[in-house]
């Protein structure tokens, strides 16, 4: 029996791996879970799941949670979720959402838990200083991301050989085959409409603007230990293929199936072992019958080279893109800047940036404040 503590277990991912747990009660229990302002749904999973501790965003909550479950631990705020991430479990899944998730990925590793991790920036803004601390204390970083997953899948076959490409697949988002021009005229409900996956509105813009796919080389050379330029973008607007592996012996394999994030959920919780989640089969007979690839636009859509150049640059230039990003989607989610605003700005602060020397998680996230407060400067915005 695996003890599972899940951080951010209201959103989709969240409420995905309890999907899990519910399908695998026999093998999975629930040790923690957390929410920043839903809670009135963690209050649901408390009384299905019954775990032994829980985080909520603010204060009054918290008390109030302690309050109608007096057997229950409850903490709050930023502390809250290092104290949950750290407390005694088998696996944390960190399915937060941007930097917040990168301390308490620290604190979950610091503690000797396996990460299974949903959470891109704790490896885009601290790679270097996450995966040394992995290792120091001997604990696995199992991805949850679809690509990554992916990737991690194909590995389990290689038998040892060296790594040659991976191929990333890249679903090309609603704008893929969108002008520079057409790019213009972007609208906000327009970008939040992806052709495939439901995910939260941030990721979702991301995948718009391609910065995600640019963010998941950055968390690919972290997570499997390669050099930029062996990580290649396809895109593949079927999501078929959820990334591939080419070895030294030129042959590649490909992990498949249906877009269903419960797959790579179920995967990470079980490894080394696969346990049913419920998902449906690729039928081969009935899906299109072409399966297509091709390059990414990368004129039209830059996040891509920015996020390579911030990785070959270092020195915390993969931190300070991710949160210029983040600040930049937040005003695009609240409608104060357009859609080419994002990757516009990005460019014009990351030809400034200054590169430093980081060694811990405040360093970083001192970085990450500075970043937006760069760009609210930039675009007048506060």
């Amino acid at each position: 029996m695996k003890k599972v503590t899940i951080l951010g277990s209201t959103g989709s991912i969240g409420t995905q791996a309890l999907d899990v747990i519910r399908k695998n009660s026999s093998k999975l229990q629930v040790a923690g879970l957390t929410c920043r302002s839903r809670v009135e749904v963690l209050e649901k999973q408390i009384e299905e799941f019954s775990p032994a501790a829980v985080s909520v965003g603010s204060e009054e909550d918290g008390n109030r949670l302690r309050k109608k479950y007096p057997e229950l631990e409850v903490f709050w705020g930023e502390q809250g979720l290092t104290r949950i991430a750290a407390a005694d479990c088998d696996i944390v899944l960190n399915s937060l959402m941007g930097i917040s998730g990168l301390r308490p990925t620290y604190e979950a590793i610091n503690h000797g838990h396996t990460i299974a991790l949903a959470n891109k920036e704790t490896l885009v803004a601290g790679g270097e200083l996450i995966t040394d601390l992995a290792r120091e204390k001997d604990v696995s970083i199992i991805p949850v991301d679809s690509e990554h997953s992916a990737i991690f899948q194909c590995l389990q076959a290689s038998g040892g050989s060296g790594i040659k490409r991976i191929l990333l697949t890249a679903s090309g988002g609603p704008f893929k085959d969108y002008s520079i021009e057409d790019l213009e005229n972007v609208t906000l409900e327009q970008a939040l409409n992806h052709p495939k996956w439901s995910m939260g509105s941030k990721i979702t813009v991301d995948s718009a603007t391609m910065m995600n796919k640019g963010l998941e080389v950055i968390e690919a050379r972290w997570l499997f230990d390669v050099a930029p330029d062996q990580i290649q973008i396809h895109v593949h607007p079927e999501s078929i293929v959820h990334s591939m592996v080419e070895f030294q012996d030129t042959s590649i394999i490909a992990q498949m199936g249906l877009p269903d994030m419960r797959l790579p959920i179920s995967y990470a919780f079980g490894y080394p072992e696969r346990m049913p989640f419920g998902g449906d089969s690729l039928d081969f007979f009935t899906m299109a019958s072409t399966l297509h690839f091709q390059k990414p636009r990368r004129d039209v859509f830059r996040c891509i080279d920015l996020a390579y150049d911030a990785l070959k640059m270092g020195k915390g230039a993969t931190c300070y893109l991710n949160g210029a990003n983040e600040e930049l989607v937040k005003h695009f989610l609240n409608r104060k800047i357009r859609f080419l605003d994002i990757q516009n700005t990005l460019e014009r602060l990351m030809n400034s940036y200054n590169p430093v020397d980081l060694h811990t998680v405040d360093e970083l996230l001192a970085l990450d404040r500075k970043a937006r407060s760069d760009v609210n400067n930039s675009l007048g915005l506060q």
